[in-house]
Formats: structure tokens, C-alpha cells, sequence
């Protein structure tokens, strides 16, 4: 892997490790806290590296989680006091409530 590669994954999964128990990001977020490339190269990190971190803090821009992770994804955050929203049953981050900002999460609602 080449030097300025493993440096972005570094970066990302770094962030995600970084994300605190009952708040969520998202991957343009991210993108914009690493501050290069965008939401696509951040999911492609998480796709291929990111098994080993929160991985299921890290939510599209309408606040579901990555696709095929839904369910297990949404049971994490459940469990971790996240305010989900929508369906029934709830399919979304009630992003308002629990978005990590890089320092804090906006409003925190710890489970």
C-alpha cells in the first residue's frame, strides 16, 4: 500500500476510533475532518479496513447506516443509547440529536 494511502486509512480509522459511544458521524464528515478525497474514499477505508473499529458510528448523510450492516448497525447503536428515528421500525440516526462534531457530540444521549 502506498505511503500517502496507508497515511488516509490511518486517518480515517483513527477519527472513527475516536467517535464516542452514543454519538455517530458520517462520511462526509469524515472526509471533511481529514480534510482530502471525500465521502466515497471514506466509505471504501471502512469497507476494506475498517472490521476492527466502531464501524457502525459511521452513518450515510440521511442517517442509515451502511448498506447490508443495517440491522446489526442499528442494534449497536440502539444499545448505545443513539435516538434512531423513522420507519417503523426505525431506520435512521436521528442525526440532530447524537452527531459527532470532531471534538463532542452535539447532544449526547449515552445508553
Amino acid at each position: 500500500m502506498a505511503r500517502e494511502l496507508t497515511e488516509y486509512v490511518d486517518a480515517v480509522l483513527t477519527l472513527v476510533e475516536r467517535v464516542p459511544r452514543g454519538c455517530v458521524t458520517t462520511y462526509g464528515d469524515l472526509a471533511a475532518i481529514v480534510g482530502s478525497k471525500g465521502p466515497r474514499a471514506v466509505g471504501r477505508v471502512m469497507s476494506t479496513y475498517g472490521g476492527a473499529v466502531p464501524w457502525w458510528r459511521v452513518v450515510r448523510a440521511n442517517g442509515r447506516p451502511a448498506q447490508g450492516h443495517e440491522r446489526e448497525a442499528l442494534h449497536r447503536l440502539a444499545a448505545e443509547g443513539v435516538r434512531l428515528r423513522g420507519g417503523p421500525p426505525p431506520d435512521r440516526v436521528d442525526l440532530a440529536s447524537c452527531r459527532w462534531d470532531g471534538g463532542g457530540c452535539q447532544t449526547p444521549v449515552l445508553g
